[in-house]
């Protein structure tokens, strides 16, 4: 996967910050612009997403992630809810200069919105129907990262509509307009899905489906994203809310706070309790104790409240042993 050096290769131990002899190629703001004979490409800079400096890349993640992006490979990335699946891939965008859109596999999503439809608009002052594009023939035809988020949530019509982008062709057939596309040769394509595709025997991720088997395949790379090490979640909480370094212990008390989440994840493996802390209910907790000055009142409206009001005494014994109150 090791890109030829050049005026924008970088070596991926300098950008992502774990050891390999590995480089990538980065993007430039000129390269997006001439990428294409579209003008609009000249906007896609506008889409590489920001740089997040306190950000923590799991480095097998990392390298599946930019094996898509170095090699065009597919690639799904499953893991529980909270732990950054699609940050982890807007975050790699960000340090290639890579343009990214997401886009979310919601109930609401249709067939039109991903290929496109008739619609009335008003040229020279005169109404006329005219075939707009979706989202897909849009992405494809431009260097951008396309990601798929919620993939194992999409309605069975939408997600044949992607089956065929998953070839390794990745031509798009638009049946309206009788024009076949050809993918721009930095077009990518990931997604994230809190299953593998199996369904969901669990009950926590409610709404999520069994997927087609064919249309699994189809994914070459996929990685798993799971909870991090106790000190590195407490160093990305600590990133992401530095108030509480202002505290009087705050790096003790933030350690504990993610111990707590610790013992709810253990809790919920074991099937005693049926919802999870995840890093993102960690930096709301420490945002909230900013906030109420009180860690005790902010742990109870951050995430007891959500609880089973039969599984709030197993969660407040968790909250006891760590805090003692």
């Amino acid at each position: 996967m090791t890109h030829p050096k050049g005026p924008d290769s970088v070596s991926v131990a300098e950008l992502f910050g774990f050891d390999s002899e590995m480089n990538v190629h980065r993007f430039n703001g000129d390269e997006i612009s001439t990428s294409s004979a579209d003008p609009t490409t000249n906007e896609l800079t506008s889409h590489v997403p920001l740089v997040d400096p306190n950000y923590h890349f799991d480095p097998e993640v990392t390298l599946a992630i930019l094996a898509g992006f170095e090699q065009n490979r597919r690639v799904l990335l499953q893991g529980a809810h909270g732990t950054g699946k699609s940050t982890h891939i807007e975050q790699v965008a960000a340090r290639l200069g890579w343009p990214c859109l997401r886009i979310n596999l919601d109930g609401h999503l249709s067939r039109m919105d991903l290929v496109g439809r008739d619609a009335i608009v008003v040229e020279d002052g005169k109404q006329i129907t005219t075939f707009v594009e979706g989202i897909l023939p849009w992405a494809i035809r431009r260097p951008i990262a396309l990601v798929l988020d919620e993939y194992d949530a999409g309605r069975p019509d939408v997600m044949f509509v992607i089956q065929r982008v998953l070839e390794r062709d990745g031509k798009f057939t638009l049946i309206d307009q009788n024009e076949v596309i050809s993918p721009h040769p930095q077009f990518r394509i990931f997604a994230t899905a809190n299953t593998v595709g199996l369904g969901d025997m669990t009950g926590l991720y409610r709404g999520t489906q069994a997927l087609n088997q064919a249309q699994l395949d189809r994914w070459n790379v996929v990685a798993k994203l799971n909870y991090l090490e106790p000190t590195v979640e407490q160093q990305i909480v600590l990133g992401q809310v530095p108030e509480m370094n202002k505290r009087e212990n705050g790096e003790t008390l933030l350690a504990s706070m993610v111990s707590v989440a610790d013992m709810t994840r253990t809790g919920f493996i074991a099937g005693d309790i049926s919802t999870v802390m995840s890093p993102r209910t960690v930096i709301s907790w420490a945002e909230n104790t900013i906030t109420f000055g009180d860690p005790d009142t902010a742990f109870r409206l951050t995430f007891l409240n959500k609880c089973d009001e039969a599984e709030q005494p197993i969660v407040a014994e968790y909250y006891q042993r760590v805090f003692g109150s």
